[in-house]
């Protein structure tokens, strides 16, 4: 049996989920596409051999679409979700799950309403080979106990954090929601930090206290001009644990060494979509949940508005999180 995929958006980050379904997921193959930019549906859609959809509603509802893809603009994600979780279809919803904490809530309100797990957040790092080897090491105890962590997240220049909360909100996310997965811990407080005083306050720099004790610093620079950099590091007791991006080749030439930094997040993470996309097709399928869920997206979205609050007041933020539901139960990730 195959996942019919309904797809919504088919910008840059929707059109490589197509690409990569089509051409990486057995499991899966995309039936429907929307986007409000009918001539880059159709153009999307057709390679594929998929229908281009009259709205996104009109996908979400439609009968020859099991499950739904949402990559739209990040304003459309909650409404979009709650129409799914209606439906009855499973959904996989690209960060953030929604603009505000309050709105996050809203969509865990409606699953636990609905009485199952159908909702996934694109936390795709949680995918990574590099980053699912840290974890594993952590676990095993190879490192004694982890103290400190150092996050590091550069872009080439950046459209979608093009405010200083979005980079909060929009990049920063990224490491607000990894950090407490590698560590099986809980953020506790923030404090967001610029050296730019005005206008885009770009490179940020925050602190995250963990429930446990655990210090981490997180450099977020949108426009970092070089190229696109992910780099962590798990300080502990006996030793250490870096992610080490992939670099398959050194070049020598005019006098440097050196490997090639590249200028997008989804070449870098080309490995962790494919793995995203290849779990979520199969839990669908199965009418489960084990990736990263609705609470997972609510926490995010708490954390990072603490974050905002920090950068605007300039002190520690403390993050309170409503109490879990019980659908949402820990997962033991492999």
């Amino acid at each position: 049996m195959s996942l019919r995929v309904g797809v919504i958006g088919a910008g840059a980050m929707g059109a490589d989920h197509i690409r990569t379904i089509a051409t990486s997921i057995p499991a899966a193959r995309v039936a429907e596409v929307y986007d409000f930019d009918v001539d880059r549906a159709y153009a999307i859609a057709q390679p594929v051999f998929a229908n281009v959809a009259t709205s996104a509603e009109a996908l979400i509802d439609s009968s020859a679409v099991d499950a739904v893809l949402i990559c739209s603009p990040d304003d459309t994600h909650a409404a979009l979700v709650r129409a799914c979780i209606a439906a009855g279809k499973h959904v996989l919803c690209e960060k953030p799950l929604a603009v505000t904490a309050d709105d996050s809530m809203s969509v865990v309100e409606a699953e636990v309403a609905a009485g199952r797990q159908m909702v996934q957040l694109g936390f795709m790092r949680r995918y990574d080979p590099g980053y699912r080897e840290m974890r594993k090491t952590l676990r095993d105890g190879q490192i004694g106990t982890a103290r400190l962590v150092h996050c590091l997240h550069r872009n080439v220049s950046s459209q979608t954090s093009s405010t200083s909360e979005g980079i909060v909100t929009g990049s920063m996310v990224h490491e607000l929601d990894i950090v407490g997965w590698l560590l099986d811990d809980e953020v506790d407080s923030i404090r967001v930090e610029s050296p730019v005083a005005e206008g885009l306050r770009d490179p940020q720099l925050a602190t995250i206290w963990m429930r446990s004790g655990v210090i981490v610093s997180a450099e977020v620079f949108v426009n970092a001009a070089y190229g696109y950099d992910v780099r962590c590091e798990v300080v502990g007791t006996s030793g250490t644990v870096s992610l080490v991006p992939p670099t398959p080749t050194s070049i020598r030439r005019a006098g440097m060494d050196g490997v090639h930094v590249r200028d997008d997040f989804i070449g870098r993470f080309a490995d962790a979509y494919r793995l995203e996309l290849g779990a979520w097709a199969e839990d669908a399928l199965n009418g489960v949940v084990h990736g990263p869920s609705a609470w997972d997206g609510y926490v995010a979205n708490v954390i990072a508005e603490a974050g905002v609050a920090s950068l605007t007041s300039g002190v520690r933020e403390p993050v309170t999180l409503a109490p879990r539901p019980t659908l949402y139960s820990p997962i033991e990730y492999s």
